[in-house]
């Protein structure tokens, strides 16, 4: 058991015989004879439905343990992405939803952190961002604002507005929760011998 003032982001929490990971977590201190509240976003892990709910600081709730195993991701159907268990190969599927931006940019053979709940797939560690390559975009152009966009297409179809001195051919990193663009990755030029 928790109290609801201990709850912290990843943490998964069992309401009513249905499993929730905490998304975020939002404590507000009670005025006089108030008493405070903890609000936290929590996400179905089987529905992937959102719900927001609020709790007070000493209301306690049961937290549950996820074992975390080692899965590579094979493929994906548009539905869901099969990834294969490292530790006894059992191929295991999880909803491509539940997993956002981030099955968009999934290729075959990368290996993952995932937790399960009762031996059941509930969630992957995800990094933050991600790098791709840019396919095409407008020519580089210099000299203009630094706010200025341009649409540019990715190796894996996806259209995100660039910087006007991104060209095509260069890496840039991604956000996978807003699938924003953060930055031109620099590689490292080698020289000839």
């Amino acid at each position: 058991m928790v109290l609801a003032s201990e709850l912290r982001e990843g943490m998964a929490l069992r309401i009513d015989h249905k499993v929730y990971r905490v998304l975020e977590v939002e404590a507000k201190a009670g005025a006089a004879k108030m008493g405070g509240t903890v609000r936290a976003r929590l996400s179905n892990v089987h529905s992937g439905r959102m719900w927001d709910q609020h709790f007070r600081p000493l209301e306690r709730l049961e937290d549950v343990e996820l074992e975390k195993r080692r899965v590579e991701f094979l493929y994906s159907d548009g539905t869901n992405c099969f990834f294969q268990r490292l530790d006894n190969f059992e191929q295991v599927e999880f909803p491509a939803a539940g997993l956002g931006l981030a099955e968009k940019f999934l290729q075959a053979g990368e290996e993952f952190q995932a937790e399960f709940f009762e031996s059941e797939p509930i969630g992957l560690d995800l990094p933050e961002s991600v790098e791709a390559r840019v396919v095409t975009t407008a020519p580089p152009t210099r000299g203009q604002q630094d706010s200025s966009r341009k649409e540019a297409t990715l190796e894996n179809g996806m259209k995100i507005q660039v910087p006007l001195f991104v060209a095509p051919g260069e890496i840039v990193s991604i956000d996978l929760k807003t699938g924003r663009y953060l930055e031109r990755v620099r590689t490292q030029h080698k020289k000839g011998v």
